[in-house]
């Protein structure tokens, strides 16, 4: 017989540094288990943000997924600014280059809702468009 879902929870933790707090007292889970187990998890992925998809179930036991580090994060990391443009169709705060578009949206893949490269590129440059950062080389 399968257990019964408590709650299920999405949050974001550093890579490797989870640490118990009132974030994650409300997934309803052992906190010092589960930061043990996400930060084995991802000990590889440092200095990443990193989604999670928690499932607590009524036995307090529980299970996680990780997921790709945002978009947003990525392009403020290979534009080298520290955020996205308050303003973005006046005030551009960054340029990337087709090739780094092209690596963030192979990383994104499995993520993102496209079938092929090209159409996970056109939804990062999307994301890339919003935040104020101009693509060098990229006219879609």
């Amino acid at each position: 017989m399968s257990k019964k879902i408590a709650k299920v929870v999405k949050l974001q933790f550093p890579a490797g540094a989870c640490r118990p707090g009132p974030a994650l007292a409300s997934a309803s889970v052992n906190m010092p288990q589960f930061c043990s187990a996400f930060n084995d998890a991802t000990k590889d992925r440092a200095g990443d943000i990193v989604p999670v998809i928690i499932t607590a179930f009524e036995d307090k036991s529980f299970t996680f997924v990780l997921k790709t580090t945002p978009a947003s994060v990525m392009l403020k990391k290979a534009a080298n600014v520290k955020s996205g443009s308050a303003s973005s169709k006046t005030t551009k705060v960054g340029t990337i280059s087709v090739e780094d578009l092209r690596k963030i949206a192979e990383y994104k893949m499995p993520d993102l809702n496209a079938n092929d490269v090209e159409g996970a590129m056109a939804i990062v440059a999307g994301t890339a468009r919003n935040m104020g950062i101009v693509i060098e080389g990229y006219n879609k």
